[in-house]
Formats: C-alpha cells, structure tokens, sequence
C-alpha cells in the first residue's frame, strides 16, 4: 500500500514539531544551556537522518516504520511536557489539544508505517 497522503496531518505534526523545537530548549535552558542544544540537535537531527524509506523523499539511513513511529512520539512527549514546564498554562493547553489532534491525524500514517506491505511513494 502506498503512503497515505494526508495535509492536515502532515500540518499538526510539523507544527507540534516546530513546538518541540522551541519549548524543549526553553524548558532546559534554565538547567543547561548545553542540554537544550543538546536536545535541539537530538529533536531535529535525529528524525533527519533516520526515516523509513517511502515515507520522506531523501533516505539518508533507512530505519523501519517502527522507528519513525518512535521518533515522532519524541517529539509530541517533547513538545507536551516542556510547554507545561516553560510556559503559561493556557499555552500549555493548546499545546495539548494540538499533540492530541496530532496524535488522531497520524494514525492512518502509522497504520502505513507498521505495515509489512508497504512501497515507496
């Protein structure tokens, strides 16, 4: 089966990425500058150069779908759990609702990502 192409998941996840990105440093950087760099090259690195092939169009080390699955469950801990520590509650609410459309939007993409039967897009 191909990959499913859904724009509205692809959107709440990048955002809820983006979110990651900029809470998580935020969060560390009153423990340790080094640690939220640390934690901006693990966030973005990481999924860069591992991904599952068919799911990206440039492969830099192929990992199966199970990784990538992983991978994005970092981020949405990531994002959740540093805008409950850095920011103002409200923030953190909508950070939230947005991790929990994220996670409703991706499933059709982690169905495709488990899959046995899966070709490259």
């Amino acid at each position: 089966m191909d990959r499913p192409d859904d724009r509205l998941a692809s959107v709440l996840r990048f955002t809820t990425e983006l979110v990651a990105w900029v809470a998580t440093p935020w969060a560390l950087s009153t423990y340790s500058w080094p640690l939220a760099v640390v934690a901006v090259v693990v966030l973005i690195g990481l999924p860069t150069v591992f991904s599952t092939p068919g799911d990206k169009k440039q492969v830099i080390v192929p990992v199966p779908g199970t990784v990538t699955i992983l991978l994005v469950l970092l981020q949405l801990t990531a994002a959740v759990v540093s805008a409950w520590s850095a920011w103002p509650v409200q923030a953190a609410v909508l950070v939230s609702l947005l991790t929990a459309a994220t996670l409703v939007t991706e499933r059709r993409r982690w169905r495709w990502l488990a899959s046995t039967d899966r070709r490259k897009a």
